[in-house]
């Protein structure tokens, strides 16, 4: 065994999204998707997993379990549920929970928009309305005129380019749309209202780092596939990495690896396992991802998700080690990697595949709510209080350091 020590104030944490977890949130585009005629979503979101009721537990989970920091988000439509109208209420809600967070020695990095927008904003076009950057930005800037001063970290937008790509390439998330012009119009105004919002969350009160996360591909070409990789990085990547220019940090999110030929992506490799999300076990990819997101931005790297949906809990613990194991050495070639954030603290909602693929470190009954932490939650904790990982000999020398990386909607 070799023992990689991670360096003294390496942030470990684990994380939720507001729509995923707390339930009945019935005023957002995702509530009218799921519920829509000919919807593709398999089930409703519903209930959650009652985290808007039962947040002091899941504090209280990751406090007993060893992690400094907590990544969870805000629901925009119980904010402003209309256009300008703002519940105090709700922010006192969340204000609590950053508060809370502090009392059990816990960050709070607070994300402003997890896939979510009001129904308000998406009747009049969502992220095609033209000043849906700026309804942003102003929801933000009321956010921190509130929270400021109880952020640890924020982010922006997450995934904004599995936003655009889901929502307006492939159809499958809101609004449910399949044109690809359209698609790199909202890679637009989703990097204008990433840029607006870093200005509003500085305009204070607080201080506290902002950043962005991005669902990175580090794609591998098969011969031929050499044009077409540069073309879909542009548009799901590079974008949004230019975008985060002078920036404290970009989140990298991560969770298997994409190969391109000529025509385009491909999907999974014979012989290669293949998790209950549909992507190859490929743990070695979150390194490359960490690499590149370090090279084009020149910013600090938080890991800002990675994971796996499996029903094999040995399975989660052996995943997330070769994972870590490949950031470590990341860190030795001199990457500048401030911390570790897995997905995902509970079972939850994912979205159109409802709640079938299982990412959490803690059960959840889908009856009582009852929290039931897993095996790999006990170890994940143990190694963040060490500040230290346990390995074999051949995944600390290296052992699948090549590859590529994939990403899920998470």
């Amino acid at each position: 065994m070799a023992r990689l020590q991670f360096p003294d104030g390496f942030l470990w944490g684990t994380a939720t999204a507001a729509h995923q977890v707390e339930g009945g949130n019935v005023n957002n585009d995702w509530w009218a998707f799921e519920h829509a005629p000919g919807t593709p979503c398999l089930e409703s979101s519903g209930d959650g997993c009652d985290s808007w009721n039962r947040w002091p537990e899941d504090l209280d989970l990751v406090a007993r379990l060893g992690f400094s920091v907590y990544r969870f988000s805000l629901e925009w439509s119980r904010i402003e549920p209309a256009d300008g109208e703002w519940s105090l209420a709700a922010l006192e809600h969340y204000r609590d929970i950053c508060a809370g967070c502090y009392r059990r020695g816990i960050r709070p990095m607070v994300t402003f928009h997890h896939f979510t927008t009001p129904r308000w904003l998406a009747d009049r076009g969502g992220w095609e309305a033209p000043d849906a950057p700026e309804r942003f930005a102003v929801f933000c800037a009321r956010v921190v005129e509130s929270l400021g001063d109880v952020i640890s970290y924020a982010c922006t937008l997450n995934e904004p380019n599995i936003v655009a790509l889901m929502g307006y390439g492939y159809g499958i998330f809101p609004p449910g749309v399949r044109d690809w012009e359209r698609r790199r119009a909202v890679n637009d105004a989703l990097c204008r209202a990433h840029r607006l919002a870093v200005d509003a969350l500085r305009s204070g009160p607080g201080s506290f780092p902002v950043g962005l996360t991005l669902s990175m591909n580090d794609y591998q070409a098969l011969p031929g596939g050499e044009e077409r990789l540069e073309e879909l990085r542009r548009d799901s990547e590079d974008v949004f990495l230019e975008a985060c220019a002078g920036d404290d940090f970009i989140g990298v999110q991560n969770y298997s690896r994409a190969r391109v030929d000529a025509s385009g992506m491909l999907g999974p490799e014979k012989g290669v396992f293949v998790t209950q999300m549909g992507y190859e076990y490929w743990p070695q990819a979150l390194a490359a991802c960490v690499r590149r997101a370090a090279a084009v931005t020149g910013l600090p790297v938080i890991v800002t998700e990675n994971g796996i949906g499996t029903a094999d809990d040995a399975q989660r613990r052996a995943f997330v080690t070769e994972a870590l194991a490949g950031l470590h050495r990341c860190m030795e070639e001199g990457v500048d990697v401030r911390g570790y954030i897995h997905w995902s603290l509970l079972d939850n909602f994912e979205w159109v595949l409802g709640y079938g693929p299982t990412f959490g470190l803690v059960a959840v009954d889908r009856v009582s709510f009852d929290r039931m932490p897993k095996p790999s939650a006990t170890w994940l904790g143990e190694v963040a209080r060490a500040n230290r990982l346990e390995v074999g000999a051949g995944a600390a020398g290296g052992s699948g350091a090549a590859g590529g990386s994939g990403s899920s909607p998470s």
